[in-house]
């Protein structure tokens, strides 16, 4: 993994492991992921083991087989792959050549354990939406400053498993999952309210969703009925407002960074220059 896109002090290994094979791996700022682990493998291969975590897996290239539970299963580029706890499971890759992967180990109360023995029936997944959702909570992860974003999207993978894992279980879902979507303008106004009172210093998802007596999922989809953004995007907004009133006071960039909540000024660039195509620097320059 190329050494520009990992996030710098979090990570906690990383680097070339012989053979062509590469590895990162760290703790991410995002309640409810214990581990982001990046590999490439070519001739790796697991031995049997377990984890006390859930097990998110996607595939870049290449293709990867594994037993989970004395069963033989696959995945693919186009698939999803999610193992369970406490449950048995090796892996190697498919083909010659290896491949790639990016896993998340997410809180084995983000799903719950009713859902273990649903999760051994059918590991892998075939949902194109799913997928997309969980290469960009990858991205977002590797990009210091996009906490609040990473939040929203590891809420809405984890409904999305939640569904599929529902469906087919003989249980009844959760008692704390996601009410069913609907128009709510009075959490999402409540949810603007407190974004706008703590745009520098911000909010988790968690914690709004506690202070409102909201489900994440619903402060989500309601904020973006009523207002058609995410909550995420609506607070970058606010903080590059408040970048270019500091700038136009004869703040430095780099001083605005920090007053605006930005996690460092090429945070602030790079949302500055998608908002107003022009860099913090240039912006309060007279022509």
């Amino acid at each position: 993994m190329a050494e520009a896109h990992r996030p710098g002090a979090d990570v906690a290994a990383a680097g070339r492991v012989g053979e062509g094979q590469t590895v990162a791996a760290w703790r991410p700022a995002v309640a409810g992921v214990r581990e982001v682990f990046h590999a490439r493998f070519i001739s790796h291969v697991y031995p049997p083991h377990t984890h006390d975590s859930w097990t998110l897996l996607i595939v870049d290239t290449g293709a990867v087989r594994f037993g989970l539970d004395r069963h033989e299963h696959g995945t693919l580029r186009s698939q999803v792959t999610l193992l369970p706890p406490d449950v048995p499971h090796d892996g190697r890759s498919a083909r010659p050549g290896g491949f790639r992967k990016r896993v998340l180990y997410l809180d084995r109360d983000l799903l719950g354990d009713e859902l273990i023995g649903t999760a051994v029936d059918t590991p892998t997944l075939a949902d194109p939406t799913l997928r997309r959702r969980i290469g960009r909570l990858h991205d977002l992860l590797l990009t210091p400053g996009e906490d609040l974003a990473a939040q929203s999207g590891l809420t809405l993978v984890g409904e999305r498993l939640r569904a599929h894992l529902g469906r087919r279980s003989r249980f009844p879902a959760r008692r704390d999952g996601a009410p069913p979507p609907r128009r709510d303008p009075t959490v999402a106004h409540a949810l603007r309210d407190l974004l706008d009172s703590r745009i520098a210093e911000g909010i988790t998802l968690a914690a709004a969703a506690e202070l409102l007596g909201a489900h994440p999922t619903h402060l989500i989809r309601a904020f973006h009925q009523e207002f058609g953004l995410p909550p995420h995007r609506y607070l970058t907004g606010r903080r590059v407002d408040l970048a270019r009133r500091l700038l136009l006071a004869g703040h430095r960039p780099a001083e605005v960074a920090t007053l605006a909540g930005f996690y460092d000024q090429a945070h602030l660039t790079r949302h500055f220059r998608r908002m107003l195509a022009t860099s913090p620097a240039r912006y309060a320059r007279p022509t």
